[in-house]
């Protein structure tokens, strides 16, 4: 199981995979602006900055990945309740239907079995399921979490908040799917808009290299391409801010 879902720890190979691509992006940059292996070696930081900006990709896509996840997960706790299961061993029987979906190692199904072990270690099925809603940090997991364990304590229709759990759960997602469609489509403009000032300097060395001379190799033109390079960066982060839309 995944302690925290909203932490992301890097394997070394998967660390060094993004540094370099980062390094590699930043040289390149680097040489654009300044033409000299000094500029070069100067922007090899860009790798880390490249590295904490992948994280956060790679923890909302985890996060939007469970989600998809769980909505299945409560679609087979609740086939198993409709069967006449009880609610501990409804669990079991949805990692048996889930690993038919997934693979073994899918975030579902660990999630599941580990809820399963801690049934079986005589833990409170209320609380393992408040546990898992604070690691992920998912709000439908948290509002079921919290529904759940009202019903059970007041002796609600388990089966029925399940069932319309997971068909709210639904809807929500495809929701989501069709918002994060249209800023997907939205940050792929502006990911060429950022390029375009990069792909422009490119253009004017390969085809103009006298005009750009005057900018290169003294201190106006280190100075001049240091501040144009601190005001494309923010730019750059305000486009990636603006877009941040949560769902």
């Amino acid at each position: 199981m995944v302690k925290d879902y909203n932490q992301f720890h890097y394997t070394k190979e998967g660390f060094l995979k993004y540094f370099l691509k980062g390094a590699l992006l930043g040289g390149g940059i680097g040489f654009l602006f300044y033409s000299n292996l000094f500029g070069v070696v100067l922007s090899f930081p860009i790798g880390l900055i490249y590295v904490h900006g992948k994280k956060k990709d790679l923890i909302e896509g985890r996060k939007w990945q469970l989600n998809l996840e769980f909505r299945d997960g409560l679609a087979s706790l609740s086939a198993a309740l409709n069967a006449g299961y009880s609610v501990e061993n409804a669990f079991y029987q949805a990692v048996l239907d889930l690993k038919l979906m997934y693979s073994v190692d899918s975030l579902i199904v660990t999630e599941f079995e580990g809820i399963v072990k801690q049934i079986q270690m005589n833990q409170n099925i209320e609380e393992i399921l408040e546990e898992f809603a604070v690691r992920t940090g998912i709000e439908d997991i948290e509002n079921f979490a919290e529904v759940f364990k009202t019903a059970k304590r007041t002796g609600g229709d388990i089966i029925h908040i399940i069932r319309t759990s997971g068909n709210t759960i639904h809807d929500k997602i495809e929701v989501k799917r069709e918002i994060r469609t249209l800023i997907t489509g939205k940050k792929f403009e502006a990911n060429i808009m950022s390029v375009i000032p990069m792909g422009i300097i490119l253009y004017l060395r390969l085809c103009s290299p006298a005009f750009l001379e005057p900018l290169y190799h003294n201190l106006f033109g280190f100075v001049f391409m240091t501040i144009l390079l601190i005001v494309y960066y923010g730019v750059y982060l305000l486009s990636k801010k603006i877009m941040n839309i949560k769902i």
